[in-house]
């Protein structure tokens, strides 16, 4: 199944949402953790600090007699004794003396754990933190000091303990936090995503769309001359007699078809922002006297009257759009049986072009110029080109129909004094 060009840009817009959105999260999830992980560390810091200074200040008050004999008695009169955090002198790796335990119980730590955090400071000769299970299968925050005796040898240990369930609880809460605003964040960020990849894809969908358009308006304008062409050249084919009436009729034709390419590709460049101006000082009513000079009346009656008017433009596509609303008006601006009569006026920067054709109607005057389609039966793409020279010089056109009958198109350019 063959997937339409618009069908693709919308799945590309789609998987850049989806790509800016997994790259921005995966940044902010490694952020996110790192946050965690700091204030995880910083409040473990915060209680070793605290259980540090009590082993410190424990260990102050732990005398040594003679080699290896250590004394715990001076610490029951001290007031670090009855306070919390709790803390406990266990002799460990050379050390023999009885092991003390502060009177205040402020943890349900599981006292096992307590022995063998001793040794493992007397064997590494440094602090030991960590957390052990307490009592009921809580978490208990520790801290290992260990300590020489006169001989040089690790007797033993201080260890100390906390319950950390409100710093882990505040730890909790930020994690939450943290996770909430990442998802907050990445809902914005795929919105964004979202957005932004529209906007790198518009130009590439306008000019899609532009190019449909294009397309679909050119099979139908050239749909009609086409047929009416083949059908001469079929004619002139079967009747010889009958071509030298035919063969002006199928030049003419050709012509046509000529001057709607020619109308397309300016559209075209147009609407790709591709056709650069040339501006220059013009006379617009010596432009439009030309123009109406040089465009085949067949028939009709063509008048002007102008005023002197100077206006910036370019000469080229300020030409081409007169020329297509007086070739519109002497091909629709006409009664049945009836010569179309045209007069146009020109003052203030202002082209006005006025007919005595049925008129269109006002419902779809603004279609007329953007959608190719116009009341008289034309592909409009005539009217759509003037429109566009007309913005594209800071100008307007506009189309109404006179009170005696008949259209009025006002092609406006910024005058220049």
């Amino acid at each position: 199944m063959t997937t339409s060009a618009a069908a693709r840009l919308r799945r590309l817009r789609w998987l850049l949402t989806v790509l800016f959105t997994i790259l921005n999260a995966a940044g902010l999830v490694v952020l996110a953790w790192l946050f965690i992980e700091q204030d995880r560390e910083a409040g473990e810091l915060r209680m070793d600090t605290e259980l540090k200074q009590v082993t410190a200040a424990v260990l102050r008050l732990v005398q040594r007699t003679g080699d290896t004999g250590i004394t715990t008695g001076y610490i029951g009169g001290d007031q670090i004794d009855t306070s919390c955090p709790e803390f406990a002198v266990l002799p460990a790796g050379a050390g023999e003396f009885d092991p003390h335990f502060s009177t205040r119980d402020c943890v349900a730590e599981d006292r096992r754990y307590l022995y063998g955090l001793a040794r493992d400071a007397a064997a590494s000769g440094r602090f030991v933190e960590g957390y052990v299970p307490g009592q009921g299968g809580e978490l208990v925050r520790v801290v290992a000091q260990p300590f020489l005796n006169a001989a040089g040898q690790y007797a033993g240990a201080v260890v100390a303990t906390s319950d950390p369930s409100a710093a882990l609880a505040q730890h909790r809460n930020v994690v939450l936090w943290v996770i909430g605003g990442c998802a907050l964040l990445v809902s914005a960020l795929a919105v964004t995503g979202h957005v932004l990849s529209g906007r790198a894809i518009r130009p590439a969908a306008a000019a899609l769309e532009q190019q449909e358009v294009l397309l679909a308006e050119t099979a139908h304008d050239l749909r009609t001359p086409v047929a009416a062409l083949r059908a001469l050249a079929e004619t002139a084919w079967r009747n010889p007699a009958e071509r030298p009436d035919l063969l002006p009729r199928t030049v003419r034709l050709a012509a046509r078809m000529g001057s709607i390419i020619d109308d397309l590709l300016v559209r075209a460049r147009l609407a790709a922002g591709v056709e650069v101006l040339a501006m220059q000082p013009v006379w617009l009513d010596q432009l439009v006297t030309a123009v109406v000079e040089e465009t085949p009346a067949e028939g009709a009656q063509v008048t002007v009257t102008a005023t002197p008017t100077r206006i910036n433009a370019d000469p080229g596509l300020v030409q081409r759009a007169v020329g297509n609303l007086l070739a519109n008006a002497i091909r629709y601006g006409r009664q049945p049986g009836a010569p179309a009569i045209v007069h146009i006026t020109v003052a203030g920067g202002r082209v006005t072009v006025a007919d005595h054709g049925p008129g269109i109607d006002p419902a779809v005057a603004e279609e007329s110029f953007d959608r190719f389609a116009s009341g008289g039966g034309s592909s409009g793409l005539g009217l759509s080109i003037v429109r566009w020279t007309a913005q594209a010089h800071g100008g307007y056109l506009r189309v109404y129909n006179a009170q005696d009958g008949g259209a009025i198109f006002e092609l406006a350019f910024p005058p220049v004094p």
